[in-house]
């Protein structure tokens, strides 16, 4: 199989999108769609633009054809030509261009219908779509239901089951709430009940240190791959105490469940993800958020994320929240940084390339299939 061959494979290749959120499900405006090109939640400074970024470029650059613009139009064109098709035939495009087979859906943030639910992108994509429920929000849910500080330790398990009946995996933002630098041991059920009254009495979400452990083993017991954000994100995360090495006791705790592990997005720390996806058969890692916010660097992360780990641990996500754009750019990267990667090391004789096209299709689709147990 020559090089252009690989290139068709790397660039045809149907992808499992394993962690995403919805797609926008309504108009928004120039304002609204900048601040979500940007991690930051504040208020984006009147002296700049978001579309100064690498993002920025890389949606001038890659989505505008898809809306029928040249390459790099402006930001004033780009955002008119997207007024004009409106947010619905935006999105078809874009997540049509994607490439996108099979979206891991992760529904627990940013609820009503600002955003697609999983039917909504299965509708407007064509492709399929499955559901990732977050622990913290049926938590929060289950409180706003009226559950005592006492019925929580019987309560929650059961209600996480029913939650979750329908869904391939389960996700937590410990790394937002508390960081990874927790007791990683099981709390006890008077922990629990304990710190639950303080929590109920005071409302808000749930950032107490021994729930959130408690939410953690909860989720293990339900026998789910587990997803865990780690590294960048927006500022409501300390980054030194989202480095995915200060979990190390709590995966060494969880191994003999048999339940996998998925650390999320970890740049910059995916060559320590990578490491723990190395000596630890339970650990996966992705780089998905970093790619889209890296945009013309994103090669280089890409290709560091596959130095240390077996390829059969390292999965393809976007991480896309909102704009389609980021859908569609999470794929169109990742397949460039592959490309790029692959193609190198069998033009310098280091690779064959059917194994190159076999490790893409790994890491692009077949390693989600297997950790999710999905079927073709």
């Amino acid at each position: 199989m020559p090089t252009d061959a690989l290139t068709a494979v790397i660039d045809d290749l149907p992808l499992v999108d394993h962690h995403v959120h919805g797609a926008l499900g309504a108009d928004v405006d120039r304002a609204a769609l900048e601040g979500m090109l940007t991690e930051s939640d504040r208020p984006i400074p009147e002296w700049m633009t978001q579309f100064d970024s690498q993002l920025g470029f890389a949606v001038r650059r890659w989505c505008a054809p898809v809306l029928d613009l040249p390459p790099h139009a402006s930001p004033q064109d780009y955002l008119a030509r997207r007024t004009e098709l409106g947010t619905v035939e935006v999105t078809r495009r874009l997540l049509a261009a994607s490439g996108i087979e099979h979206y891991l859906v992760e529904t627990g943030y940013r609820g009503g219908d600002d955003l697609l639910s999983p039917a909504g992108m299965a509708a407007a994509s064509g492709a399929r779509a499955d559901e990732v429920v977050r622990l913290e929000a049926v938590l929060e849910n289950l409180a706003r239901d009226g559950v005592a500080a006492g019925e929580l330790p019987r309560r929650f398990p059961e209600v996480l089951a029913e939650r979750t009946a329908d869904a391939v995996a389960l996700k937590s933002i410990v790394a937002y709430r508390c960081g990874f630098d927790f007791d990683p041991q099981r709390p006890s059920d008077p922990e629990v009940v304990a710190a639950a009254g303080g929590w109920l009495r005071s409302g808000g979400p749930v950032a107490d240190p021994v729930l959130l452990r408690f939410l953690l083993w909860c989720g293990i017991d339900r026998g789910l791959p587990l997803q865990l954000h780690a590294g960048y994100g927006d500022p409501d995360v300390e980054l030194h105490r989202c480095d995915p090495l200060l979990l190390t006791r709590f995966v060494k705790l969880v191994e003999p469940s048999g339940v996998d592990l998925l650390l999320l997005h970890c740049y910059p720390f995916h060559r320590n993800a990578g490491y723990l996806a190395q000596v630890f058969p339970h650990v996966h890692f992705d780089v998905g958020l970093g790619i889209n916010h890296t945009g013309l660097r994103s090669a280089a992360v890409v290709a560091e994320s596959l130095e240390l780990a077996p390829f059969s641990k390292i999965l393809f996500s976007t991480d896309a929240c909102g704009p389609p754009e980021l859908h569609h750019l999470g794929a169109l990267l990742w397949r460039r940084g592959m490309r790029r990667a692959l193609s190198a090391w069998v033009d310098a004789g280091e690779w064959s390339t059917s194994d190159a096209a076999r490790v893409a299709r790994m890491i692009g689709r077949d390693n989600a299939r297997r950790v999710y147990r999905l079927t073709p």
